[in-house]
Parts: structure tokens; sequence; C-alpha cells
């Protein structure tokens, strides 16, 4: 039941986030004087999905000096801590855990994540780095 209750916060969450992006963008293009994203689906609401394959549909370009390994696990280890953040974030009766430390849990994860972006640029090993 843990399982189930913490697939469907996670799921949410997700999707809740493809939203808040596209009402952002939204907003940028009212502040801005243009329009925002608005082509795919009616009025734009198709527009995170539409990014999402976007995103998965691209390839890296990589350099023979780049580390193959941490390239790819870095983004991986980055999603895998923003999910980890998720249950210790108190949902009313379907928090997954219950401490009076989870203030610090969420600091010191979300503070891990930015690592893990680091580790990205360090496995390009370019000039640029």
């Amino acid at each position: 039941m843990m399982l189930l209750s913490f697939l469907i916060i996670s799921i949410a969450l997700l999707i809740s986030v493809a939203f808040y992006t596209i009402a952002e963008r939204k907003i940028l293009g009212y502040i801005q004087i243009r329009k925002g994203p608005n082509k795919v689906g009616m009025v734009g609401i198709l527009q995170p999905f539409s990014d999402a394959i976007k995103l998965f549909s691209k390839s890296m370009i990589l350099s023979e000096n780049t580390n193959f390994t941490l390239t790819y696990s870095s983004p991986a280890i980055v999603f895998i801590l923003s999910l980890m953040i998720i249950p210790i974030i108190p949902f009313s009766n379907l928090g997954l855990t219950d401490s009076n430390f989870s203030i610090l849990g969420f600091f010191i994860i979300s503070s891990l994540s930015v690592y893990g972006v680091i580790l990205i640029g360090w496995s390009a090993n370019t000039k640029y780095w």
C-alpha cells in the first residue's frame, strides 16, 4: 500500500511540474508581450508532453575525451536524488515518513543534487570546464 501511495504521489508531482512550467512559459509570454506556447493541443495544454518527447529524442554530442560512464549516469543520479525527497514531504495522511528531521533531510538531499550537476559538467573533460 505504501508503494502504491508513493507511486501515485510521485507521478502526480512529476505531472504537476510539467504544468507549472507551461504556466510559467505562458506568464513570461504575456509579460514580454508575445504569445506563449499555444501550438500543441487546445491552448497549449499538451505542450509539456511535446517538450518531453523532444527532450527524450535528442542525442548527446560527445568528444573522445568524455567520460561516458559519468556523463550518462549523472542525470540519473540527480533524478534519483530528486525522487528521494518525495517520501519525506508530509502529504496529510499519505506521508511515507514522519520524522522530526524531515526538513533537515530535505535540505541535505536537495543540496546533494548540485554535485550531480557539477559531475555532468566535469565528466565532459572540455577546456570550457
